[in-house]
C-alpha cells in the first residue's frame, strides 16, 4: 500500500501539470509563437509505396492511436502499414503525422519527455489522451482541426500529392486518431479539393466534426472492442437522440458505414492488429484488418456512390 500512495505523490503533481499544459500546443500554434516541424529525419521517405511519378490510385494517411510518439511507426512495429504496403502497391501511404501535436513536434524526441519515458512512461500516454480531448472541447477544436488538417497536407504535399489533381485521399485512423481524421476534414478539402475517404478502426471521437467535406466514412468496430463503445457513451453528438449532430446527420444521410470485425479487442493480445490472434477463417487479425481497408478502398475507388452493404449506426 505504501508503494502506491508513493507512486501517486510521485506522479500526481505530474499529472496536474499535463492536465494545466495540455492545451499548450495549440494555444502556440494559434499564436505563432513556434512554427509547425515539416522536416523528417534523414533518411525517412515523406511517403511509401507506388511511386509520386506514377500517379497513384489513392493517398493514404495512417493516423495511430494515442501509442504514436515519434515519426515512425511505434504501435504495432509498423506491422499494419507493412501489410497495407504489401497488398496494396497502387497506394501511396504516409504514417509519419502527429495526430497528437498541432505543431507536428514528435513527442519521445523532446528532451523533458525522453526523460519520463524512462522513468514514468504511462504519462506519454496520458498525454496524448488528453490531447484527444483538446481536440474534441468546441473551445479548442476548430483551431485544432485547422492545426493537424494542415499538417496533413503539407505532408501530403511533401510526399508529391497535387491540389486539384481529383486522386483520393484516404485517412485510416485508429482509436483517437479518428477525432483528428474527422476534425481534418474541412481544411483538407480548402487545401487540397480532394475526394476524401475516412475509414475508422475502433474510432475514439465526439461525433461533432462536420463530415459534408467526406465522401463517405466507414467505421471498422467490434462488440468486444469497450474503448470505442466508450465514445458513443459518453460524447452526447454520438447519441441517437441528439439528432442534430454532425455525426448523425452524416448517419441519416447514409455517408457511413459499419463493418464489424468480432471478437477483434481495441488493444491486447487480440486487438484488430494482433500478429497472434487468428479469425475464424484463419487469417491473422492484422492481415483481416489490413485486407478490409484495401478492399474498402479498392470498392470505393471503382464506385464511390455505391459503398458496401453494411447496417448503419
Amino acid at each position: 500500500m505504501n508503494g502506491y500512495l508513493l507512486w501517486a505523490f510521485a506522479v500526481g503533481p505530474a499529472l496536474i501539470a499535463e492536465a494545466l499544459l495540455a492545451r499548450y500546443e495549440v494555444l502556440a500554434y494559434g499564436a505563432r509563437w513556434r512554427a509547425p516541424v515539416t522536416e523528417l529525419p534523414a533518411g525517412m521517405p515523406y511517403a511509401r509505396g507506388a511511386a509520386p511519378d506514377n500517379p497513384p490510385d489513392a493517398y493514404l494517411v495512417y493516423l495511430d492511436g494515442i501509442g504514436k510518439r515519434r515519426v515512425r511507426d511505434t504501435r504495432d512495429g509498423g506491422q499494419l502499414v507493412t501489410a497495407l504496403l504489401a497488398r496494396a502497391p497502387e497506394l501511396r501511404v504516409l504514417s509519419q503525422v502527429q495526430p497528437y501535436s498541432p505543431l507536428a513536434d514528435p513527442l519521445a524526441e523532446r528532451p523533458v519527455w525522453a526523460w519520463l519515458r524512462r522513468r514514468i512512461g504511462l504519462l506519454l500516454f496520458l498525454h496524448n489522451v488528453m490531447q484527444i480531448f483538446v481536440a474534441a472541447d468546441r473551445r479548442y477544436r476548430p483551431l485544432y482541426n485547422r492545426a493537424v488538417g494542415r499538417q496533413i497536407a503539407t505532408q501530403l504535399r511533401l510526399a508529391g500529392y497535387h491540389p486539384d489533381s481529383g486522386t483520393p485521399v484516404v485517412l485510416l485512423s485508429y482509436s483517437g486518431g479518428a477525432q483528428v481524421a474527422t476534425g481534418a476534414v474541412d481544411e483538407l478539402h480548402a487545401r487540397l479539393h480532394a475526394p476524401l475517404l475516412l475509414i475508422t478502426l475502433g474510432g475514439f471521437h465526439n461525433g461533432a466534426n462536420d463530415l459534408t467535406h467526406a465522401e463517405h466514412l466507414h467505421r471498422l468496430t467490434s462488440a468486444s472492442d469497450h474503448i470505442e463503445r466508450l465514445g458513443t457513451w459518453i460524447f452526447p453528438q454520438r447519441w441517437p437522440l441528439v439528432g442534430r449532430s454532425s455525426w448523425n446527420r452524416a448517419r441519416r444521410s447514409g455517408k457511413i458505414t459499419v463493418h464489424p470485425l468480432d471478437p477483434a479487442t481495441h488493444v491486447g493480445p487480440a486487438s484488430y492488429i494482433s500478429r497472434t490472434a487468428h479469425a475464424p477463417d484463419g487469417r491473422r487479425y492484422v492481415d483481416r484488418t489490413a485486407d478490409t481497408v484495401i478492399a474498402l478502398i479498392r470498392a470505393h475507388h471503382r464506385s464511390p456512390d455505391t459503398p458496401a452493404p453494411c447496417r448503419l449506426t
